[in-house]
Parts: C-alpha cells; structure tokens; sequence
C-alpha cells in the first residue's frame, strides 16, 4: 500500500521554495484512496460522501469530485467551498449539529439536503421549512473512535437521535409534513477493526425499518488508516464482503429495493496523501531529556496535543551535517508554542537530529491545516500538491503578517 515518501532533496527544494512548516499532499496516494472506497461494495446504489471536515483545501476537493465522490458539509463555510470546488447541491449533504435557523435555510435555499439530530432541530426544520426533504441522525448505541472526544456514538456523546424516540420523530414530520428521505450515522473516528463498524450498521439497519421509502442510508464513515508502524492495516476487502452481506439481507426485508447506501469517509481519503514538512532550530538537554525544537507547534498540526496521536516521523538530513544511520536517541520533538504542552512526539527513538535537519511528519493529510491556528500570532503554512508527474503546484500561499491585521478595525 502506497505511502507518501519523499526524498532528501526534493524536501529540501521544496521548503526552499514554499517555506516551512510546509504541508505537502500527493495526487496519486489521495487518487488511489478514493478509488478504494468507491470500490467497496458492488452494490448499483452505493455513494461515497467524502467528510470534508477532514481537509477542505480547493484543489483536493477538486480531485475528490473528479474521482466520482459525493461530500459532506458541516457549515456554511464548507458548502461554499464545496460549490467552488465544482460540487452541485444534489452532491452535497449538510450534516449539521446545534445550529441556528439562518444555517439551515442557508442549505435549504441552495437545494441541499438537511441532516437534523435532534427532535429540537427537527422541529425547527419543520418549522422554517414545512412540507421539506429532511434527514435525521441517528444514534444507534455504538461507538467507536481513537479516543473518547472522537467516539461520536454510544451513550456518551452528543450527537444523534436514540432509538427510543422513533415514534417522536414521526410525529414531527408528521406536525411539519417532512417527508424524511434519509437516515445517518457516525459511530465514530479511526478503526482499524471492522466487526464493531458492522455491528452499528445492523442496528441502524434496524432503526431504518421504522420508516418507509427512505432514497438512502447513510452508515457514517471513521475508517482508519494506521498511524503507526507495527499497526495493521483496515482490511477493506473484508469489510466490504461483511457490508456486503448485512445491507443483503436488509434489503430482503425492505421494501425499496432502490434505496441508497452510502459511506462517508474522510480520514482515509486524505490522511495518507498529505506530509507536514519543518525545520529543525535548535537541540538541547534539560534535566536528562532531549528537545528537539522545531518550527512544527500546535499552532500547525493539533492532533498530538488535542488527542495524544502519533505521527509517524522521518529525519531528512541537511546535507551540510553529519549522517550517522546507526545511532539513535530517545527525544522529545517540541514547537515553537509557549505552551508547556507543545510536543509532537514524547520519548520517541529517533536518528540523532541536528539544527537545519528536516522533520517529516507523515500520515498528516487528515485534520491538520483545517485545525491549524494563529495562536501566539503565529502564521499558517502554505500547502503544496505533487502531481502524478511530479510537479509541484502551490495550492494554498503561506499566510503573511498582513493577514493577522485584517480583520481589526484599525484607527490612525
């Protein structure tokens, strides 16, 4: 399974040109990611909604329309991107989460599909909107997830609706007279096992006979990919035969036989397409343990410091220090952040590092620019697509000081 390695060199020329830190993302890998999920299943009805929460940046929008994808929307902001990139509203799916009237009727002016998950929401839909096509989440008790702020079903999160309010919900569209088109879920970020994935989609399979004549059902996405080394691979192939079998036998007992399945993964589409490039400013010793600082802080890739993540690191030397390929040493890498917490990587064997090497930090394609910040007023990088011919193209500049100034409302 292709990953995305890069030279010493072609590192070097590019944070030579673009600058560091330096997101780079590969065409072929994010091509090659969306071919595999389109391929999942056999099924006629079966859509892939492409999260895009998990990287919104134009030109791999762009890539992931051309692939034949759908996409997801969590805000206004991302169905406007999501138009830009060449996205009609029949291909996009508005999944909100505790919004305000005005967003919704953002979605619904442009003809887009609404995801509602709460009886609240539902009924505010059905009020500014009655006699509309509707969506409504569901959560149907199973959770999965790298980590518990990711575990976005089971008993303990705040998204969907349970089970147990099916009769509620009917009685809303019935009130607004919504004629409910569709039925979600999201269990939940990173697996690599797939027998819980399947056990959520039979009980959402389940919640779905509740109701008649749904065009689609949308089973959620938090396929994984694996961020470190000794870690197994998601068999898809399994997966897809398990898929398969279980919407089979759904379908046996529906009464649509046209009805939709749909995916809605985001990670695995991009993750491993995309690398963090940074340069290594200074290396020292304090009480026993060696820092290795950088200009990759929190301000750049969130996830180390949001959910304890691993990310996988390369050194790529400077060609004007020494190279010695046997020793390695046990580091704390840091950012530039004043903040105690600013750690890439704790305890981590590495090669010896020197000031001017290059840290590749890989597998960062998914939820790193989207969550990166200005905090400490700090500047966001510049993102960099490699084509399939190699080439390098600037897909996003970097961002310069002028732009921290922009939005102030500033006097004489």
């Amino acid at each position: 399974m292709a990953k995305f390695m890069i030279t010493e060199e072609k590192a070097f020329e590019l944070v030579s040109k673009y600058g560091s830190p330096l997101y780079v993302y590969d065409e072929e890998i994010l091509r090659e990611r969306c071919r595999e999920l389109i391929n999942l299943v056999a099924f006629e009805n079966y859509r892939v909604n492409y999260s895009a929460k998990a990287n919104t940046n134009l030109e791999i929008l762009k890539i992931i329309r051309e692939e034949g994808l759908d996409v997801d929307a969590m805000s206004p902001g991302e169905i406007i991107i999501e138009e830009k990139a060449g996205f009609s509203p029949d291909r996009i799916f508005y999944i909100c989460n505790n919004v305000s009237a005005e967003e919704m009727m953002f979605a619904i002016e442009r003809g887009i599909t609404v995801s509602v998950d709460s009886l609240s929401q539902l009924d505010l839909f059905g009020r500014i909107n009655p006699g509309g096509e509707i969506a409504v989440r569901f959560n149907p008790g199973v959770g999965v997830g790298h980590h518990e702020m990711v575990n976005t079903g089971g008993r303990k999160t705040k998204f969907g609706v349970e089970k147990s309010f099916i009769t509620e919900v009917k009685k809303l569209l019935t009130k607004h007279r919504l004629t409910l088109v569709g039925i979600n879920q999201h269990m939940g970020s990173l697996f690599l096992d797939g027998q819980k994935y399947i056990e959520g989609v039979r009980n959402l399979f389940e919640i779905a006979k509740e109701f008649e004549g749904l065009d689609y059902i949308d089973i959620g996405g938090g396929f994984g990919i694996p961020y470190q080394p000794d870690e197994k691979r998601l068999d898809l192939e399994e997966l897809g035969r398990n898929l398969t079998q279980v919407f089979s036998e759904f379908l046996e007992e529906y009464g649509n036989k046209d009805v939709i399945l749909k995916v809605e993964p985001g990670r695995y589409i991009v993750a491993e397409c995309g690398i963090l490039l940074g340069t290594v400013y200074s290396t020292k010793e304090n009480y026993g343990i060696k820092y290795v600082g950088t200009d990759l802080g929190f301000n750049v890739l969130m996830r180390p410091v949001l959910y304890d993540s691993y990310h996988e690191i390369r050194v790529l030397k400077h060609p004007d220090n020494p190279v010695d390929n046997e020793r390695k040493e046990t580091v704390n890498v840091v950012g530039n952040i004043c903040e105690t917490g600013d750690i890439l990587a704790k305890g981590r064997e590495l090669p010896v590092i020197n000031e001017g090497d290059l840290l590749s930090v890989m597998d960062a394609g998914a939820y790193g620019f989207v969550m990166s910040s200005n905090y400490n007023c700090r500047l966001r990088p510049a993102e960099v697509l490699v084509d399939r011919k190699g080439n390098d193209r600037l897909i996003r500049k970097r961002e310069i000081y002028d732009d921290l100034l922009r939005h102030f409302i500033l006097g004489d």
